[in-house]
């Protein structure tokens, strides 16, 4: 998941939880739940760290994929594997009621371990770019993992509290942002039960292990990758005015470029150009032929999206012609068709689901979060009948106490998701994961 944005929402999680009431009693019901996850603990953490020294690249999650279907299959789940790719499908009928889907991701990232862990990943792959890399689950994907683990043993072993069908699904290639997608085009709601709910988590670099939160409404923002070749005339840097400069032009186009945010979105309507790019030249007195920009662009709606894309290809066309670049010679923009589109969790049934999860795991372990402009596929289960489909995804704390205590105090940084030094706390984030995940499936499913 691209969410380098979870620095800002550990700082506005940080305000929201820290005048949160003190954590309440626990219902009966999430407590026994609570007990059992603390007893299943040593397993699961037997489990976590083998995933987590085991991690494969997106698209390649072939070992991880049978790890997931066989926990499954022994929680008594009809299992398909190998669908859309490497993802797993494991469903579980209960008699009459709704149809929820609950989904892990897999995939680790192409980032070399530095937590110094005992058990931390030395595993390398090539990536389907063709890089060669270490490996790691730098996103946290293994909690999520072990966490559906442990909710697939929870909800079977609970089928007397619940009616409906359970369906539960290990996704490849989430930070390609393709997997979710993958796994519907081969059938996810034609050869399986369609839901009427889906859910999921993410743990986070910015809260403290354990905790809970979700936004209400948009959760997480579109993700678009643009590049831009800005074409000129080259040659002798004594001599500029024999050429038209591409750098000087591209320089342009990049200061225009932050005028979308600035004076053409609603400011009610968060948005990110960032140009992370720029390529151009080999020589101090050589004026190049060509520069390129790569960007990342984020937004939320669909409109806002369309409008930020159209803008890029306006501004990069406007200033080229101001410059003196002939038709033939426009800059060429590309839109990767690889995007992230964003994830919506449904309002009302959010905000019910919170609340209710207030009342259930303490007050002060459950909070509404604000949006962030990271990345994430998960959207996608909902948008294929969003007329249908509600869905929610939590953020579930992973900072460990004594690291976010320091940070709070002024300390060090904490490491964001991505970062070779991400060691989430989590046995907190599998245990809290697991309850959030299976009280909300039970009281979706109530009987």
């Amino acid at each position: 998941m691209g969410l380098h944005a979870s620095l800002r929402l550990g700082l506005l999680a940080g305000s929201l939880l820290a005048t949160a009431s003190p954590v309440l009693a626990q219902s009966p019901q999430s407590a026994a739940l609570a007990g059992a996850i603390a007893g299943d603990m040593p397993q699961l953490m037997a489990i976590y760290r083998d995933l987590h020294a085991h991690p494969e690249l997106s698209e390649q999650e072939h070992r991880t994929a049978g790890i997931m279907a066989e926990a499954a299959r022994k929680a008594g789940f009809t299992v398909t594997e190998g669908v859309g790719g490497t993802g797993v499908v494991a469903v579980m009928r209960n008699g009459e009621g709704p149809t929820v889907l609950i989904r892990a991701d897999m995939d680790g990232l192409p980032v070399t371990e530095e937590t110094g862990l005992p058990f931390a990943s030395k595993m390398r792959g090539v990536s389907t770019a063709g890089v060669e890399s270490g490996i790691m689950h730098a996103c946290g994907h293994d909690t999520h993992m072990t966490a559906w683990i442990e909710t697939a043993r929870l909800m079977s072993a609970r089928k007397a509290d619940w009616s409906g069908t359970l369906v539960m699904i290990g996704q490849p290639a989430e930070e390609m942002g393709v997997g979710a997608r993958a796994m519907l085009a081969d059938g996810l709601y034609t050869r399986f039960p369609k839901p009427d709910y889906a859910l999921a988590f993410h743990d986070s670099a910015g809260m403290e292990a354990g905790k809970v939160g979700a936004a209400v409404g948009w959760a997480l923002a579109n993700v678009d990758s643009v590049d831009i070749l800005v074409k000129g005339r080259g040659g002798h840097g004594a001599y500029p005015h024999t050429t038209i400069d591409p750098i000087v032009l591209a320089s342009s186009i990049v200061m225009k470029l932050q005028t979308l945010a600035s004076r053409e979105i609603d400011p009610k309507d968060p948005v990110v150009v960032t140009v992370g790019s720029f390529h151009a030249g080999t020589k101090h007195n050589v004026i190049p032929n060509e520069a390129k920009l790569e960007l990342t662009v984020r937004s939320y709606s669909d409109a806002t999206r369309k409008q930020l894309l159209d803008g890029i290809a306006r501004i990069a066309r406007g200033e080229a012609l101001a410059s003196g670049v002939a038709e033939a010679d426009l800059p060429v923009v590309t839109v990767d068709p690889h995007n992230t589109r964003a994830t919506w969790n449904s309002p009302e049934f959010t905000q019910a689901t919170v609340d209710r999860l207030q009342g259930q795991m303490g007050e002060g372990a459950v909070s509404v979060l604000p949006s962030v402009m990271g990345g994430e596929d998960f959207g996608e289960f909902r948008r294929a009948d969003e007329n249908h489909i509600q869905s929610i995804i939590f953020w579930v704390g992973g900072v460990p106490e004594k690291a976010w205590a320091a940070a709070q105090a002024g300390g060090p940084p904490l490491p964001s998701l991505h970062s070779a030094l991400w060691a989430p706390e989590a046995d907190k984030v599998i245990a809290s994961g697991a309850q959030t995940l299976t009280l909300t499936a039970l009281d979706i499913l109530k009987r």
